[in-house]
Protein backbone atom coordinates (compact mmCIF):
# COMPACT_ATOMS: atom_id res chain seq x y z
CA UNK A 1 0.00 0.00 0.00
CA UNK A 2 1.60 3.53 -1.29
CA UNK A 3 2.44 6.17 1.27
CA UNK A 4 -0.17 9.05 1.66
CA UNK A 5 1.87 12.02 0.50
CA UNK A 6 -1.15 14.61 0.99
CA UNK A 7 -2.08 13.81 4.53
CA UNK A 8 1.65 12.41 5.20
CA UNK A 9 0.50 9.01 6.88
CA UNK A 10 1.87 5.70 6.17
CA UNK A 11 -0.72 2.76 6.32
CA UNK A 12 -0.36 0.73 9.40
CA UNK A 13 -0.88 -2.22 7.23
CA UNK A 14 2.23 -2.01 5.00
CA UNK A 15 5.00 -0.29 7.46
CA UNK A 16 8.30 -2.40 5.53
CA UNK A 17 7.14 -0.26 2.95
CA UNK A 18 8.36 3.06 4.69
CA UNK A 19 11.32 1.78 5.70
CA UNK A 20 12.03 0.94 2.15
CA UNK A 21 11.20 4.15 0.82
CA UNK A 22 13.41 5.55 3.40
CA UNK A 23 16.47 2.89 2.08
CA UNK A 24 15.87 4.19 -1.50
CA UNK A 25 15.96 7.61 -0.79
CA UNK A 26 19.33 7.33 0.64
CA UNK A 27 20.48 5.27 -2.35
CA UNK A 28 19.38 8.01 -4.28
CA UNK A 29 20.98 11.18 -2.24
CA UNK A 30 23.84 9.67 -1.23
CA UNK A 31 27.15 8.28 -3.40
CA UNK A 32 26.79 4.02 -2.96
CA UNK A 33 30.37 4.02 -0.69
CA UNK A 34 29.03 6.93 1.31
CA UNK A 35 25.40 4.80 1.71
CA UNK A 36 26.82 1.74 2.64
CA UNK A 37 29.00 3.14 5.22
CA UNK A 38 26.19 5.28 7.07
CA UNK A 39 22.87 3.12 6.65
CA UNK A 40 22.34 -0.01 8.52
CA UNK A 41 19.63 -2.53 7.59
CA UNK A 42 18.38 -5.17 9.56
CA UNK A 43 16.45 -7.99 9.01
CA UNK A 44 14.38 -10.52 10.43
CA UNK A 45 14.31 -13.75 8.91
CA UNK A 46 11.88 -16.95 9.30
CA UNK A 47 12.48 -20.58 8.66
CA UNK A 48 10.69 -20.09 5.04
CA UNK A 49 13.03 -17.70 4.66
CA UNK A 50 16.06 -19.29 5.34
CA UNK A 51 15.32 -22.11 3.54
CA UNK A 52 14.20 -20.12 0.23
CA UNK A 53 17.22 -17.84 0.97
CA UNK A 54 15.38 -14.78 1.01
CA UNK A 55 16.78 -11.23 3.37
CA UNK A 56 13.50 -11.57 5.50
CA UNK A 57 11.59 -8.52 6.77
CA UNK A 58 13.47 -5.20 7.21
CA UNK A 59 12.66 -4.37 11.15
CA UNK A 60 15.09 -1.36 11.29
CA UNK A 61 16.98 1.23 9.47
CA UNK A 62 20.00 3.46 11.05
CA UNK A 63 21.27 6.47 9.00
CA UNK A 64 24.65 8.06 11.12
CA UNK A 65 26.00 10.64 10.51
CA UNK A 66 29.02 12.66 12.33
CA UNK A 67 27.32 13.79 15.65
CA UNK A 68 23.72 11.79 15.53
CA UNK A 69 22.57 8.65 14.31
CA UNK A 70 18.53 8.02 13.70
CA UNK A 71 17.13 4.75 13.78
CA UNK A 72 13.95 3.44 13.28
CA UNK A 73 12.01 0.32 14.11
CA UNK A 74 8.81 -1.51 14.53
CA UNK A 75 7.27 -4.42 15.48
CA UNK A 76 4.24 -6.24 14.83
CA UNK A 77 0.64 -4.03 15.36
CA UNK A 78 2.86 -2.10 14.34
CA UNK A 79 4.76 -0.33 17.21
CA UNK A 80 7.12 2.22 15.73
CA UNK A 81 10.66 3.63 17.29
CA UNK A 82 12.05 6.04 16.39
CA UNK A 83 14.97 7.21 18.08
CA UNK A 84 17.61 10.19 17.96
CA UNK A 85 21.24 8.58 19.43
CA UNK A 86 24.11 10.90 20.10
CA UNK A 87 27.61 10.22 19.20
CA UNK A 88 31.36 10.50 20.32
CA UNK A 89 32.66 9.06 17.50
CA UNK A 90 31.44 5.63 16.69
CA UNK A 91 30.38 5.45 21.05
CA UNK A 92 26.55 6.67 21.67
CA UNK A 93 26.29 8.96 24.14
CA UNK A 94 22.38 9.06 24.73
CA UNK A 95 19.36 8.21 22.64
CA UNK A 96 16.10 9.95 22.95
CA UNK A 97 12.96 8.52 21.35
CA UNK A 98 10.62 10.87 19.28
CA UNK A 99 7.90 10.94 17.30
CA UNK A 100 7.78 9.47 14.09
CA UNK A 101 7.23 12.95 12.32
CA UNK A 102 10.26 14.27 13.96
CA UNK A 103 12.28 11.46 12.96
CA UNK A 104 11.18 11.70 9.53
CA UNK A 105 12.03 15.34 9.54
CA UNK A 106 15.64 14.64 11.24
CA UNK A 107 16.42 11.69 8.81
CA UNK A 108 15.66 14.44 5.43
CA UNK A 109 18.04 16.65 7.03
CA UNK A 110 21.13 13.96 8.01
CA UNK A 111 20.49 12.58 4.39
CA UNK A 112 20.99 16.15 3.03
CA UNK A 113 23.57 17.23 5.22
CA UNK A 114 25.36 13.74 4.37
CA UNK A 115 25.16 14.52 0.46
CA UNK A 116 26.29 17.93 0.97
CA UNK A 117 29.95 16.45 3.02
CA UNK A 118 30.26 13.64 -0.01
CA UNK A 119 30.12 16.26 -2.31
CA UNK A 120 32.59 18.33 -0.68
CA UNK A 121 34.61 15.71 -0.06
CA UNK A 122 34.17 14.26 -3.85
CA UNK A 123 35.22 17.54 -4.96
CA UNK A 124 38.36 18.11 -2.82
CA UNK A 125 39.14 14.82 -4.26
CA UNK A 126 38.76 15.22 -8.07
CA UNK A 127 40.75 18.87 -7.50
CA UNK A 128 44.02 17.08 -5.61
CA UNK A 129 44.07 14.71 -8.91
CA UNK A 130 43.51 17.63 -11.14
CA UNK A 131 46.81 19.12 -9.79
CA UNK A 132 48.57 15.74 -10.16
CA UNK A 133 47.46 15.98 -13.69
CA UNK A 134 45.38 12.54 -13.48
CA UNK A 135 42.02 14.82 -14.37
CA UNK A 136 41.60 17.17 -16.04
CA UNK A 137 40.48 20.42 -14.58
CA UNK A 138 36.77 21.24 -14.08
CA UNK A 139 35.82 17.64 -13.75
CA UNK A 140 34.47 17.95 -10.14
CA UNK A 141 31.68 20.33 -11.58
CA UNK A 142 29.04 18.02 -13.20
CA UNK A 143 25.82 17.39 -13.83
CA UNK A 144 25.59 14.00 -15.28
CA UNK A 145 21.78 12.94 -16.94
CA UNK A 146 21.34 9.88 -14.85
CA UNK A 147 21.62 11.35 -11.23
CA UNK A 148 20.21 14.96 -12.55
CA UNK A 149 17.90 15.46 -9.02
CA UNK A 150 21.39 14.51 -6.75
CA UNK A 151 23.99 16.26 -8.53
CA UNK A 152 21.85 19.55 -8.93
CA UNK A 153 21.52 19.27 -4.95
CA UNK A 154 24.95 18.65 -4.32
CA UNK A 155 26.48 21.35 -7.22
CA UNK A 156 26.66 24.51 -4.54
CA UNK A 157 28.34 21.88 -2.16
CA UNK A 158 31.11 21.61 -4.67
CA UNK A 159 31.76 25.31 -5.86
CA UNK A 160 31.65 26.27 -2.00
CA UNK A 161 35.02 28.24 -1.20
CA UNK A 162 35.52 28.55 -4.90
CA UNK A 163 32.99 31.13 -6.03
CA UNK A 164 31.65 34.41 -4.41
CA UNK A 165 29.27 33.14 -2.08
CA UNK A 166 25.96 35.09 -3.44
CA UNK A 167 27.13 33.01 -6.48
CA UNK A 168 26.95 29.94 -4.15
CA UNK A 169 23.67 30.79 -3.17
CA UNK A 170 22.54 31.37 -6.40
CA UNK A 171 23.44 27.82 -7.86
CA UNK A 172 21.97 26.51 -4.73
CA UNK A 173 18.37 27.93 -5.55
CA UNK A 174 18.68 26.87 -9.45
CA UNK A 175 19.28 23.43 -8.44
CA UNK A 176 16.02 23.31 -6.27
CA UNK A 177 14.23 24.97 -8.71
CA UNK A 178 15.29 22.55 -11.59
CA UNK A 179 15.30 19.03 -9.30
CA UNK A 180 11.65 20.21 -8.35
CA UNK A 181 10.73 20.59 -11.87
CA UNK A 182 12.26 17.86 -13.26
CA UNK A 183 9.40 15.13 -12.16
CA UNK A 184 6.65 17.81 -12.91
CA UNK A 185 7.98 17.84 -16.98
CA UNK A 186 8.88 13.55 -17.37
CA UNK A 187 8.04 12.46 -20.39
CA UNK A 188 6.80 16.18 -21.74
CA UNK A 189 9.23 16.38 -24.64
CA UNK A 190 10.55 19.95 -25.21
CA UNK A 191 10.10 20.93 -21.75
CA UNK A 192 12.11 18.29 -20.41
CA UNK A 193 15.20 18.54 -23.34
CA UNK A 194 15.31 22.38 -22.09
CA UNK A 195 15.16 21.64 -18.53
CA UNK A 196 18.32 18.63 -18.66
CA UNK A 197 20.14 20.94 -21.07
CA UNK A 198 19.67 24.15 -19.24
CA UNK A 199 20.94 21.41 -15.76
CA UNK A 200 23.50 19.40 -17.99
CA UNK A 201 25.25 21.71 -19.77
CA UNK A 202 24.87 26.01 -19.53
CA UNK A 203 25.08 25.58 -15.40
CA UNK A 204 28.13 23.23 -15.28
CA UNK A 205 29.71 25.40 -18.08
CA UNK A 206 28.64 28.62 -16.88
CA UNK A 207 30.93 27.63 -13.52
CA UNK A 208 33.65 26.00 -15.06
CA UNK A 209 34.29 28.91 -17.00
CA UNK A 210 34.71 30.73 -13.98
CA UNK A 211 36.61 28.41 -12.18
CA UNK A 212 39.30 28.08 -14.86
CA UNK A 213 40.51 31.78 -14.40
CA UNK A 214 43.09 32.51 -11.81
CA UNK A 215 41.17 33.42 -8.64
CA UNK A 216 42.43 36.51 -7.91
CA UNK A 217 42.14 37.85 -11.47
CA UNK A 218 38.48 36.40 -11.11
CA UNK A 219 37.39 38.69 -8.28
CA UNK A 220 39.56 41.80 -9.42
CA UNK A 221 40.19 42.21 -13.26
CA UNK A 222 37.99 45.12 -15.18
CA UNK A 223 36.93 43.42 -18.44
CA UNK A 224 35.84 45.34 -21.47
CA UNK A 225 32.20 45.21 -20.51
CA UNK A 226 33.06 47.39 -17.08
CA UNK A 227 32.12 44.30 -14.72
CA UNK A 228 34.71 41.91 -12.57
CA UNK A 229 34.44 38.53 -14.31
CA UNK A 230 32.87 37.59 -10.82
CA UNK A 231 29.98 39.71 -11.21
CA UNK A 232 29.88 38.82 -14.63
CA UNK A 233 29.05 35.06 -13.02
CA UNK A 234 26.42 36.71 -10.51
CA UNK A 235 25.27 38.29 -13.62
CA UNK A 236 24.77 34.87 -15.78
CA UNK A 237 23.46 32.72 -12.67
CA UNK A 238 20.94 35.56 -12.25
CA UNK A 239 19.59 34.75 -15.40
CA UNK A 240 20.07 31.17 -15.05
CA UNK A 241 17.75 31.32 -11.85
CA UNK A 242 15.01 33.36 -13.89
CA UNK A 243 15.01 31.03 -16.57
CA UNK A 244 14.74 27.97 -13.80
CA UNK A 245 11.74 29.71 -12.07
CA UNK A 246 9.94 30.23 -15.26
CA UNK A 247 10.54 26.60 -16.51
CA UNK A 248 9.54 25.90 -12.44
CA UNK A 249 6.35 27.59 -12.69
CA UNK A 250 4.97 27.03 -15.85
CA UNK A 251 5.42 22.99 -14.94
CA UNK A 252 3.40 24.12 -12.03
CA UNK A 253 0.49 25.88 -13.29
CA UNK A 254 0.09 23.09 -15.57
CA UNK A 255 -0.26 20.72 -12.64
CA UNK A 256 -2.65 23.26 -11.38
CA UNK A 257 -4.59 23.45 -15.02
CA UNK A 258 -4.34 19.33 -14.80
CA UNK A 259 -5.88 19.65 -11.20
CA UNK A 260 -8.55 21.99 -12.04
CA UNK A 261 -9.78 19.51 -14.57
CA UNK A 262 -10.12 17.25 -11.96
CA UNK A 263 -12.04 18.82 -9.89
CA UNK A 264 -14.20 19.81 -12.53
CA UNK A 265 -15.12 16.56 -13.45
CA UNK A 266 -15.73 15.33 -9.63
CA UNK A 267 -17.82 18.13 -8.90
CA UNK A 268 -19.78 17.45 -12.21
CA UNK A 269 -19.62 13.33 -11.21
CA UNK A 270 -20.23 13.80 -7.30
CA UNK A 271 -22.11 17.14 -6.56
CA UNK A 272 -25.97 16.52 -5.53
CA UNK A 273 -28.03 19.14 -7.66
CA UNK A 274 -28.16 22.01 -4.81
CA UNK A 275 -24.47 21.96 -4.05
CA UNK A 276 -21.79 22.46 -6.82
CA UNK A 277 -17.83 23.33 -6.14
CA UNK A 278 -16.80 26.56 -6.78
CA UNK A 279 -13.13 25.81 -8.56
CA UNK A 280 -12.57 29.08 -10.60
Amino acid sequence: MPFDRLSGAWPDSDPESLLRELIDSVARALPADVASTALTVEFTRSLADRLAQRPGTITRIRLAGPTEALALSWKAGPRWTPTVEQLYGSVVLSDLTITLSRWLTAFARLVAALAVQAAEDSADSERALQTLGILPPGSEIHVDDATLAQDLRTLAARIRRRVPDEAVASVERIGELLADTLPRVAGSGEPEVMLRVAATLYLPDTLRAYLALPPEWATEHVLASGLTPAQTLTMQLDALESAARTMRDAAIERDAAALLVSGRFLADRFAGPRRELDLG
